[in-house]
């Protein structure tokens, strides 16, 4: 039983590693950066989309997606193409996402059918179970996408300040906005590094640069990157200096930095009462009291 047991962990551990690495590729900040290569933009790459050891599972995905996007009229796919591309998960489209909920679900499904009937489950057990399991494998690829929609937003809300502090510099160097934007691209690394050169991309690709602004706060909906875009947007419409708009740009975004990190100050004495009330404090009264209580037995015997 034990083995059986065992066995069915190992195969669900599997599973969601085949899942999880279906979905983030190879490496997702690099298929991003040579799909711009690819169009022009500081790069050589060659590299085809779908190439890979993982190819074949993300074409069947991909089959599975389309064919039950046809058959739901509840699918939003416009929807789940900007929750895609705010986890920067550009290369996984939304039918593709959709064939993973489905195998994901599935295979739970039949894992538990497995272990169910092997361990002499009951017909409750195994239907309680199967309802369980099956939702948890359709959610389960969705929460990993909002996962990383939720770190790749702290991370370009913390790089937000080193941005604006390039883009000070180099526009009070006497560079255009667009050539700072170019310089802080090829300087910053990480989310919002990915962005800039995104936002650069259309720009080279036709797009005005109001609108490549706002597809870049459509992309990267966090309030310091609101903040940027919209002072960029009035500066320009109204004429100001960008190189003022920038200095106080960078001053709010020192602020809203302080902020955050005395507001996680605030919620750290509140964040440790747990550990201390239920893991240190047992501990300790285990170690304090259970030999004076010993004692105190041995002596009344």
């Amino acid at each position: 039983m034990a083995a059986i047991f065992i066995l069915g962990i190992v195969l669900l551990g599997a599973s969601v590693m085949i899942v999880v690495r279906a979905l983030t590729g190879p490496s997702a900040a690099a298929e991003t950066v040579d799909r711009i290569g690819r169009y022009g933009f500081l790069g050589t790459s060659e590299r085809g989309d779908g190439e890979g050891r993982d190819a074949w599972f993300s074409r069947l995905a991909s089959s599975i997606g389309e064919a039950l996007a046809k058959r739901f009229t509840w699918f939003r796919e416009d929807e789940l193409r900007l929750r895609l591309l705010q986890a920067g998960m550009y290369s996984t489209t939304p039918a593709r996402l959709l064939g993973y909920q489905l195998i994901t679900a599935v295979g739970l499904l039949c894992l538990w059918v497995w272990l169910g009937a092997v361990a002499g489950y009951g017909t409750f057990a195994l239907a309680l179970g199967a309802a369980v399991l099956v939702v948890i494998g359709w959610l389960l690829p969705a929460g990993y996408v909002w996962a990383r929609k939720r770190e790749r937003y702290q991370e370009i809300e913390y790089s937000m300040p080193e941005m604006i502090d390039l883009l000070v510099v180099t526009v009070e160097a006497g560079v255009s906005l667009a050539g700072s934007m170019r310089i802080a691209s090829r300087e910053l690394t990480g989310p919002l590094g990915e962005e800039l050169r995104l936002t650069l991309q259309e720009q080279n690709l036709g797009l005005s640069v109001r609108n490549a602004l706002e597809n870049l706060a459509m992309r990267a909906d966090t309030g310091g990157m609101r903040i940027f875009v919209r002072g960029i947007i009035q500066g320009e419409t109204l004429g100001m200096s960008i190189g003022q708009v920038m200095r106080n740009l960078a001053l709010e975004m020192r602020k809203r930095r302080k902020a955050a990190a005395e507001e996680r100050a605030q919620k750290a004495p509140i964040k440790m009462i747990f550990p201390l009330v239920f893991l240190i404090f047992p501990a300790m009264f285990i170690v304090l009291l259970v030999p004076a209580l010993l004692n105190i037995a041995n002596y009344f015997k």
